[in-house]
């Protein structure tokens, strides 16, 4: 029974090209590297000695050239192509991150983590369209799971080591660490990977321009991105609000909070991908597991307002990992689907900004509420954010459904 349990969770992984591989153990060793993320907001409240409020400012400035940074990296796939992209961000990035360390201003902060996510995540759209590139069309939602294993178990890895190295040898390590991991990543995916143009399957579902003549007409589309938006908000909480609840509610130490983001990365590492295969063998709908997910997301915020119990921060991430599990490999699926040929980078571009808008509101809306009300109010607030995602999943499907039968 185990072995052939063993078996077929093997098989989940098998029919990838060697480029999906090699983007795959690439994006773990930058994912492993990244510490300085769940630990941003603590770094900036504890160490640097920064207010709610300027913390929240701060974050502002990191989800603004997110935002640019996915707009931008969409249009130059398109324009020049994702691999040379691939290659600037990851490297650029990288350097600039060490240089982070030597800034303690509140405007020099703001500055150089706009440039950091400007750059940084000019990386995300290129790297959706490097998928389409070397993935096979029948393996493309599963690609997209690997590739998020990748980054999740490297999250997973990550967090711990993190508060390990804060423990012992401050944050500067953390920079130097995450920024020769982007560096030796994409070096070593510039040596075993060379450029290639997409597959183009003939009987693909994408749509035409024939049937959208503009990414800005396609309403279906929108109104998912506005439920992204919200699930982005929520899951954010883990890396911008979360990780200073820890401390002030329960006291628990920098490596503790990374044992519970590396919690969310195991879960993911054993159960996302046969959840998808299985969802894809089925041929269930992609957006109803997507409104799924916002669901378990919702269910984990208002959780959070049982504030008595340290236990209930264990329940509260293995919702968080299930919502997170559901949602976003299908809501990657969705968006590259729904872009007509040669235009998927700026589909994925502004899919990516989503997420992007959404670490904006998270930091800062997280931020304001907890220093003007409290911990509480903003758990509560999460929650009935979540509850209007959820009703903006229910209109995304029955656009779609209305759109399928007109045609």
């Amino acid at each position: 029974m185990l072995k052939k349990a063993s078996q077929t969770y093997i098989d989940n992984f098998k029919g990838f090209t060697r480029e999906i591989w090699v983007l795959t153990i690439v994006t773990f060793i930058n994912r492993a590297g990244v510490m300085v993320v769940p630990f941003l907001s603590k770094y900036l409240k504890e160490d640097l000695q920064f207010t709610y409020s300027e913390v929240g400012w701060i974050m502002v400035a990191f989800g603004v050239g997110s935002l640019v940074g996915s707009w931008l990296g969409g249009k130059l796939s398109d324009k020049i192509g994702f691999y040379k992209i691939m290659l600037f961000s990851l490297f650029m990035s990288g350097v600039i991150l060490i240089l982070l360390q030597y800034v303690s201003t509140f405007y020099g902060l703001c500055f150089g983590f706009f440039l950091l996510m400007l750059v940084a995540d000019m990386f995300r759209p290129a790297m959706f369209v490097a998928i389409g590139a070397y993935a096979k069309p029948e393996n493309r939602t599963r690609a997209l799971t690997l590739v998020r294993l990748a980054i999740n178990l490297g999250f997973a890895a990550g967090p711990a080591l993190g508060g390990l190295v804060i423990m012992e040898i401050g944050y500067a390590g953390l920079f130097w660490i995450d920024g020769l991991t982007c560096i030796s990543a994409i070096v070593l995916f510039g040596i075993l990977v060379k450029e290639k143009k997409k597959f183009v399957d003939p009987n693909s579902e994408t749509v035409t321009l024939s049937e959208v003549n503009s990414v800005f007409k396609d309403k279906p589309f929108w109104v998912f991105l506005m439920a992204c938006v919200v699930s982005g908000v929520l899951f954010f909480q883990l890396f911008t609000t979360l990780p200073l609840y820890h401390k002030e509610q329960f006291d628990l130490t920098e490596f503790q909070t990374g044992l519970l983001i590396t919690l969310n990365g195991l879960i993911i590492f054993f159960l996302e991908m046969p959840i998808v295969s299985y969802i894809e063998r089925k041929k269930i709908n992609k957006l109803k597991i997507f409104n799924l997910g916002l669901i378990a997301m919702t269910v984990s915020m208002l959780l959070m307002l049982i504030n008595f119990w340290a236990g209930i921060l264990i329940i509260m991430m293995v919702f968080m990992t299930f919502g997170e599990m559901f949602a976003f490999p299908f809501s990657n699926s969705f968006a590259i689907s729904r872009a007509p040929k040669d235009h998927e980078g700026r589909y994925m571009a502004i899919f990516t900004m989503s997420f992007s808008l959404a670490h904006i509101f998270s930091s800062k809306i997280g931020m304001e509420i907890i220093g003007h009300y409290g911990y509480q109010a903003n758990w509560l607030f999460m929650g009935l954010l979540g509850i209007v995602g959820v009703i903006l999943g229910y209109w995304v499907i029955n656009l779609v459904k209305k759109e399928n039968i007109n045609l």
